[in-house]
């Protein structure tokens, strides 16, 4: 290489010093030294041919005004002056590297293809600032860098004119941008070349150079990524260059654009590997941290597959000795197995033996192999034939419902009539009850002490809101993720086909698009049609015949009439003040006191406190706000046993007021005043049964009027306006009580208007209000009533009788008035229902005068037409 420098060219160096390097061996021209000297003769001057249409190449002449005694140039001074830029948008390229590029814009790619037509290969390559701009838009002089690096295009590869070029560039020296004389379409600046501040190799700079090349082998042990370009580096290059050693040590950095700019920026070579080994050592850093994560998965991945080999190998070793055999084998033989232990009907049979015989040609990646599956899953795992032997016992049944359910003595004995009636003809099944009542008052407990008594597994399942009928009947198996309905489900998780199953919510089930899942429950609870039910999953009729049915609702009204054919109904109406204390404190206390982990010892609550918190906070028919307000009393004893405060807590009356709060239910103040025109009366809801206060009042505005207001029903505006009319017809001699309603404005008012109301009973009730407002007399206090109102004064029946006497105890009213085709009803009413309660029987309106407003005849009103037809 030494010889070859040496020798005198024939041709201009100018024009042709990179021609004559790009015909040496590559790494020789990589190594080359730019500062040696290169011989030419003569003056510069253009080669013979005159066809060489080459412009001429600027050449920076000799700085400090030296005078070459000889024509001695250096090869840095062959470099042009003007170079068009390519830019570059996210790392700067450095010196005496070759690097791939790709030119997708179309004015770059024209000029890199005029510049090959040329024997000028040379270009510049700067980066672009950072902008927001996105890559590939129109980049002005002042967004570029100010130091880039001059290369040479060794190599172009362009497929298509749509597509990007290809380039293989030789990157040479750095420069300097000092002026741009052109932005469009291409930039072309001025530049100036410097040299390297110091060439000579010393100490120091050996010292940095190790320690670079350390700090490189180091990173390669991290990231053996960068060992094939080392090894090429280290072939080619030596401590005697620093500088190369500092840009290439920068370039295998995954530092930003910014920081290797920096290093691009420092000529000076000390500057530079002092700033390329901090960039080093961070790399260093960044390369342990991503070397500790890829060994972390690493170790997790060869656990995985150590696991996965070794199973392998054990089935393959199960599978030579004969132990174990292939999943779907497995599979087959389960089901064969079960087969033998069901009793299953010819269909069954015969379709459990189709799918087997598909089960077995179904390859295991099929996907009709996975619902196979779980189809033979659902069909073999039905208790087809399996029964529980029933308990035929009804004395242990009652001590049964007796032992769980405190009071209810009506509703028992209808059900140990119903069981009596099973077990005498050996079969309890074929009739469906239904328990209404209101909320708290035992219907699911209930379900689960006959299921006990009886000796049979229970299920209980909601239908509340249900809208789509395949809940009940299933979902077609063509469908993804198809299941059996709520029936099928239930009988394989009691493993018996005759458990006891109750359908909570029963009145509450919807209908929509989806289906009516009321009517798809007429199947199920028909005897005479359950016995072959036919699941849409399933596709095989399965018996529910054997199944008894136990439905729960809180009214009646929302039940489809043929639903509620199919049942029989028994309800319960609630609980009276002394009954709620007997089940207080043999259930619900003891309950509690488990649940919050307290003993009697340590918590206790007086009989008269437990009365008052019956009485004030917790009227209501069931008992499931009463178990509430002990659930709160048992929290703050245990936070105050918790404290310190104390080891035992007794609750007593006064307490109640601090720990519960404000009473919700206080005693009316209509008992304790009675005014004309307010008359009690009773109501039955949802929630059990009510007092509700009729009120009448009039404005004298000189013409007739009458208004209902209290959210009331269409019914119930219908018994207002009965009401109205048969007073108005009762009190027409009179002229009075004529001129009161051709005078007055009558307004009447049912308290608590945010609950809506309505039905027929509360005719007496307005009847009284509007005749106790005409003729200005209270009626005797202590009453409540209810009964329906003709328009000839005929009390006629009504219905909830043992509701509304339990709101009357409740009320604390002793005085009752029923219509008198109610007596036997309320005969019927447990004795201590009835205990402590005087009730009137009527048949006409005169008789309820008679007892409310006693003298009623005398107060110069004389009715117009006779009461008694």
């Amino acid at each position: 290489m030494r010889g070859l420098r040496e020798n005198k060219p024939q041709v201009p160096i100018e024009r042709h010093a990179k021609t004559l390097f790009a015909l040496l061996d590559r790494q020789a021209y990589d190594a080359y030294d730019t500062d040696r000297p290169i011989y030419r003769e003569g003056p510069m001057e253009r080669e013979d041919n005159e066809n060489d249409n080459t412009e001429p190449v600027d050449v920076i002449q000799p700085s400090n005004g030296e005078q070459a005694e000889s024509n001695l140039v250096l090869a840095r001074q062959a470099y042009p002056s003007y170079l068009p830029i390519v830019p570059v948008y996210h790392r700067p390229l450095f010196p005496k590297m070759q690097i791939p590029m790709l030119i997708g814009d179309d004015h770059l790619k024209a000029m890199v293809t005029e510049r090959l037509k040329g024997e000028s290969r040379l270009i510049g390559v700067v980066l672009v600032k950072e902008q927001s701009e996105p890559e590939g838009s129109l980049v002005a002089g002042s967004d570029l860098y100010s130091t880039g690096v001059l290369a040479e295009v060794l190599e172009v590869v362009h497929p298509a004119p749509a597509l990007p070029m290809h380039l293989m560039l030789s990157v040479l020296e750095r420069f300097r941008i000092t002026d741009v004389i052109q932005e469009k379409p291409y930039i072309v600046t001025t530049v100036e070349y410097e040299l390297e501040s110091n060439m000579t190799v010393n100490d120091e700079l050996k010292a940095y150079s190790l320690a670079i090349i350390r700090s490189i082998k180091d990173l390669v042990q991290l990231n053996p990524l960068h060992k094939e370009e080392l090894s090429i580096f280290l072939s080619i290059s030596s401590l005697n260059d620093p500088g190369r050693l500092a840009d290439f040590a920068a370039a295998l950095t995954t530092a930003d654009g910014k920081d290797l700019q920096e290093i691009l920026d420092t000529f000076s070579i000390r500057l530079r590997i002092k700033k390329v080994l901090e960039l080093l050592k961070k790399e260093i850093d960044i390369s342990r941290i991503q070397a500790k994560i890829n060994r972390s998965i690493e170790e997790n991945l060869t656990k995985q597959q150590r696991e996965f080999f070794l199973r392998k190998q054990l089935e393959e070793i199960k599978k030579e000795l004969g132990i174990s055999k292939e999943g779907k084998e497995t599979e087959v033989e389960r089901f064969e197995k079960r087969m033998q232990e069901l009793k299953l009907t010819d269909e069954a049979r015969e379709r459990i033996d189709e799918e087997m015989e598909k089960f077995k040609l179904l390859e295991q990646h099929s996907p009709e192999f996975t619902g196979t599956r779980n189809y033979l899953e659902w069909l073999t795992g039905l208790p087809w034939g399996i029964h529980t032997k029933d308990r035929c016992d009804v004395t242990k049944a009652a001590r049964t419902l007796n032992r769980d359910h405190y009071g209810l003595d009506d509703v028992k004995e209808r059900i140990l009539e119903f069981l009596s009636v099973g077990m005498m003809k050996g079969s309890i099944s074929g009739t469906i009850l239904c328990f209404v009542g209101p909320p708290g008052v035992g219907k699911t407990s209930i379900g689960k002490s006959i299921a006990h008594s009886i000796g049979r597994n229970f299920y209980r399942f909601s239908v509340g809101g249900i809208r789509d009928e395949a809940e009940i009947k299933g979902h077609r198996r063509t469908y993804i993720g198809a299941l059996p309905g709520k029936f099928v489900q239930a009988i394989k998780t009691c493993k018996s086909q005759n458990p006891v199953i109750m359908i909570d919510e029963i009145d509450k089930i919807g209908a929509s698009y989806q289906g009516d899942p009321a009517s798809a429950l007429l199947e199920v609870l028909d005897p005479e049609q359950n016995c072959e039910f036919l699941d849409h999953y399933l596709d095989v009729r399965f018996d529910l015949s054997n199944i008894f049915f136990i439905c729960t609702a809180n009214q009646l009204d929302t039940i489809p009439r043929p639903l509620l054919d199919r049942m029989e109904v028994i309800k319960l109406a609630g609980y009276i003040l002394q009954e709620k204390l007997q089940i207080a404190r043999r259930f619900l206390i003891p309950k509690q006191l488990k649940e919050h982990g307290l003993t009697k010892a340590e918590f206790s609550i007086t009989p008269k406190a437990l009365r008052s918190m019956i009485d004030g906070y917790a009227r209501e028919p069931g008992v499931r706000g009463l178990e509430n307000h002990i659930r709160k009393l048992m929290r703050k004893s245990v936070k105050r046993i918790m404290e310190g405060k104390g080891q035992t807590v007794r609750i007593d009356e006064k307490d109640l007021p601090d720990l519960l709060g404000k009473r919700l239910f206080t005693d009316e103040q209509y008992f304790k005043k009675p005014n004309p025109g307010v008359v009690t009366g009773l109501a039955w809801t949802s929630m059990g049964g009510d007092t509700l206060f009729i009120e009448a009042a009039r404005v004298e505005t000189g013409r007739p009027g009458f208004k209902q207001t209290g959210q009331l029903g269409d019914v119930m505006v219908e018994s207002s306006e009965i009401a109205h009319t048969y007073v108005r017809s009762l009190l027409s001699a009179s002229e009075e009580a004529r001129t009161f309603f051709r005078r007055n404005y009558i307004h009447l008012h049912v308290p608590a208007g945010a609950t809506p109301k309505d039905g027929p009973s509360a005719g007496i009730t307005m009847a009284l209000a509007l005749y106790s407002l005409v003729v200005n007399r209270p009626i005797k206090s202590g009453f409540a009533m209810t009964g329906e109102l003709t328009l000839t004064g005929l009390v006629m029946p009504i219905g909830g009788v043992k509701e509304k006497t339990l709101a009357t105890r409740r009320a604390k009213i002793k005085k009752l008035i029923l219509p008198k085709n109610n007596q036997q009803d309320f005969e019927e009413l447990p004795a201590h229902v009835r205990k402590g309660l005087q009730v009137h029987y009527v048949e006409y309106f005169e008789d309820v005068l008679d007892i409310c407003l006693p003298g009623w005849k005398s107060d110069g009103f004389s009715p117009a037409v006779p009461l008694r037809q």
